[in-house]
C-alpha cells in the first residue's frame, strides 16, 4: 500500500512538473514569438475584451497592461475597433477560425501589412468563451509581391509601363471612352534608324538613348496621357478625351522634341521618330485594332520618309494588306518558280548590233498577275529577301550563259543589278566567283550594275570593287547623275561603264539642261576611258543624238522592251 502511495505521489509530482514545464515553454513562446498575440474574452453583452497581450502585441500596437480587461472600443480608434469587432463577430457566427489581411498602424507610426487568424476557444457546453488572435507582419511579402507586380507591368530599362500594362490600360481607356462617348487617340512611335545607332554606338549607348527617349516623351505629355514602351525602339502613347487636331498637335510636339539633341556621355546625338496615329472609335473599336491600325499608319509614315506622322485611313489598310500579300507571296516565289528573268537588248552604236543585255527580274503572281518591280523590289530590300533573290539571279544568268555558249550562240554579255544590301555582303565576291567557275565562264561576259546609293561607304566600296575586278567581271554605275558622288570619288573607282539615267534621256531633245548634263557625262566617261550607256531611249532622234555625242550603247523601248529568254534567244542570239 505504501508502495502504491509512493507511485501515486510520484505521478502527481511528474504531473505538476509537466504542468510547470508546459507553463515555462508557453511563456517563452509567447514572449519571444514575433507574431502579435491577443486573447479576447467574449463578454455577455457580445463585446470583446483583452485578457492577454504578448510583448510583441504591446510594442507594436502601443498597448499596455492597462488594456487588460478593456474592450476593443475602449482601447482602439473607432474605425479600427469597428473593423476588428466585425471580424470577431464573424468567428462567433461561423464557430470556426477566420483569417484576414489588413493594414496595422504600429506604435512608431509605421504602417505595415498584417495577416491575422482568429481562433475560437470553446467551453464544455460548446460556447465560445475566448478568441485567440495571432497577427503576423507580412509587409516584406507584400512588398515583394508589389515589386513582382510592378516588374510584370513595367519596362526595367525605361521604367515606363510595358506591353502588359498597355493591354490592361488601353482596354480600360477604350471602355471609358465608349461609356462617355469620347474620342481616344493611340500614337505608335518608332525611332528612325535605331538599329544603325545601336550597331554603331553599342548596346549600352542604345539603352541610354531609349531611356532618354522615354523621359523626353513623358516630359512633353499631358498629365492625362500615358506613355508605354511597346518593345525594342517602339513607344505608344494613349491620349484620352482628345481630337484629331489635338493628336496632330501632339505629334508635331514629338517631332519638335526630337529636333533637340540627346546627350550621352558628353556627346550629342540626333535621332528622329516616325509616328502612326489611330482614333477611337473611327479607326478601331478595341485596343488590338487601334494598335494594329496605328502600326499600319506608322508603316506608311516610314515609307514617306523620316520624322513624319501619319493618320490611319481605310485606304492605308487596303494598301498595307496588298503589301503584306506581296511580301507573303515573294517569300515563296523562288521555290514556286514564279520569278523569271527578262532581258533588254543594248545596241552598240558603232556597229548597230546588239551585243549585250540587261537582266531584269519579273514576277508573275498566281493571283495578281505580273507585279511591277517598282512594287516588289523595295519589299525585297526591306525584308532582306533581296539577298536570296539576288543570288538566284546570278546563278540563273550564269547557267544561261553556259547554255548559250554550248548552243554556239557566240559571245554574249549580260549585266546584272546589285542591290545595296547585296553589295554589302562579305561573301558576295566569293559567290560570284564560284558561279563563274562552276559554269566555266569568261568573267568579262558579266557586268554588275551599282547605283551611287550603294556606294556610300568609300573604303568598303573600293575594297569590294577591287575584289570584283580581280576576278575579271565588269562594273558599271547605274543611274549616274542622280546621286551625289563627286567626280574625284568616281575617278578613283575601278569601274568600266557609266549608265545615263533615263530621267535625263527622256527630255534630252527638248531640255537644254538635260542635254548639257548628258553631254557632260559622255565627255567625262570618255576622258576616264569608260563606256557610256544611255537607258530609256524611246525615239530615233534620241538614238541619233547619242550617236553624235559619242555614246557607246543605248537601250530602251525604241528597240525592245525587256523580253523573256525564249524571245531573246529567237530574235537576237540565233540570228547572231
Amino acid at each position: 500500500m505504501n508502495r502504491m502511495n509512493n507511485v501515486i505521489l510520484k505521478d502527481d509530482q511528474f504531473s505538476r512538473f509537466d504542468e510547470k514545464i508546459e507553463a515555462i515553454i508557453f511563456e517563452i513562446i509567447l514572449k519571444h514569438i514575433k507574431d502579435l498575440i491577443y486573447v479576447m474574452k467574449v463578454e455577455d453583452n457580445g463585446g470583446f475584451s483583452y485578457v492577454f497581450l504578448n510583448e510583441e502585441a504591446k510594442g507594436h500596437a502601443k498597448l499596455t497592461d492597462d488594456s487588460i480587461g478593456k474592450t476593443l472600443h475602449e482601447v482602439l480608434p473607432l474605425e479600427t475597433a469597428n473593423h476588428l469587432d466585425e471580424q470577431y463577430k464573424s468567428v462567433m457566427e461561423k464557430k470556426e477560425p477566420v483569417s484576414f489581411q489588413d493594414v496595422v498602424i504600429l506604435a512608431d507610426k509605421r504602417i505595415v501589412h498584417g495577416e491575422s487568424i482568429l481562433t475560437p476557444i470553446f467551453d464544455d457546453n460548446g460556447d465560445i468563451t475566448f478568441i485567440v488572435s495571432v497577427t503576423r507582419d507580412i509587409s516584406a511579402r507584400v512588398a515583394d509581391k508589389e515589386m513582382i507586380t510592378y516588374m510584370a507591368y513595367h519596362d526595367p530599362l525605361t521604367g515606363l509601363p510595358n506591353r502588359s500594362s498597355l493591354k490592361k490600360d488601353l482596354d480600360n481607356a477604350v471602355e471609358k471612352a465608349e461609356m462617355t462617348n469620347q474620342n481616344l487617340a493611340l500614337m505608335f512611335i518608332d525611332l528612325d534608324r535605331f538599329k544603325f545607332f545601336n550597331d554603331s554606338m553599342g548596346h549600352v549607348a542604345g539603352d541610354h538613348l531609349l531611356k532618354a527617349v522615354g523621359e523626353r516623351l513623358t516630359s512633353i505629355s499631358e498629365k492625362s496621357y500615358k506613355v508605354f514602351r511597346q518593345g525594342g525602339d517602339e513607344f505608344i502613347v494613349i491620349l484620352p478625351n482628345t481630337s484629331r487636331e489635338l493628336s496632330e498637335q501632339f505629334a508635331q510636339n514629338v517631332n519638335r522634341a526630337f529636333e533637340k539633341p540627346f546627350r550621352l556621355e558628353a556627346k550629342e546625338f540626333f535621332i528622329s521618330a516616325s509616328i502612326g496615329i489611330s482614333i477611337f472609335p473611327t479607326d478601331g473599336s478595341d485596343g488590338d485594332s487601334l494598335i494594329k491600325n496605328a502600326d499600319t499608319a506608322l508603316y506608311r509614315a516610314k515609307e514617306l520618309g523620316r520624322s513624319l506622322y501619319q493618320f490611319y485611313s481605310f485606304d492605308l489598310q487596303k494598301q498595307t494588306t496588298h503589301l503584306m500579300q506581296l511580301e507573303t507571296g515573294l517569300r515563296k516565289a523562288i521555290e514556286k518558280n514564279e520569278l523569271e528573268i527578262y532581258y533588254q537588248p543594248q545596241l552598240d552604236l558603232s556597229t548597230d548590233k546588239v551585243t549585250s543585255f540587261e537582266a531584269l527580274l519579273r514576277w508573275k503572281h498566281p493571283v495578281l498577275g505580273f507585279v511591277s518591280p517598282v512594287e516588289f523590289i523595295p519589299i525585297a530590300e526591306e525584308t532582306g529577301l533581296i539577298l536570296s533573290i539576288g543570288e538566284w539571279i546570278i546563278q540563273t544568268v550564269c547557267r544561261k550563259l553556259k547554255q548559250w555558249k554550248e548552243y554556239g550562240y557566240g559571245s554574249v554579255s549580260v549585266s546584272i543589278n546589285l542591290s545595296p544590301k547585296q553589295f554589302q555582303q562579305p561573301e558576295l565576291v566569293t559567290m560570284i566567283q564560284q558561279n563563274i567557275e562552276e559554269n566555266q565562264l569568261y568573267p568579262g561576259c558579266l557586268e554588275f550594275e551599282l547605283t551611287e546609293g550603294a556606294m556610300q561607304d568609300p573604303k568598303r566600296t573600293l575594297q569590294t570593287l577591287a575584289k570584283l575586278k580581280e576576278i575579271g567581271v565588269r562594273i558599271s554605275v547605274d543611274d549616274f547623275g542622280t546621286g551625289y558622288s563627286s567626280l574625284s570619288y568616281i575617278k578613283k573607282l575601278p569601274i568600266d561603264t557609266l549608265k545615263i539615267d533615263q530621267s535625263f534621256v527622256k527630255d534630252v531633245l527638248r531640255d537644254e539642261k538635260d542635254a548639257a548634263i548628258t553631254t557632260t557625262i559622255i565627255h567625262l566617261a570618255q576622258s576616264l576611258g569608260l563606256s557610256v550607256i544611255a537607258e530609256g531611249v524611246e525615239v530615233e532622234q534620241q538614238v541619233e543624238f547619242f550617236k553624235i555625242m559619242g555614246c557607246h550603247k543605248v537601250q530602251g523601248y525604241f528597240f525592245s522592251k525587256p523580253i523573256p529568254e525564249d524571245e531573246m534567244v529567237e530574235h537576237y542570239l540565233k540570228n547572231k
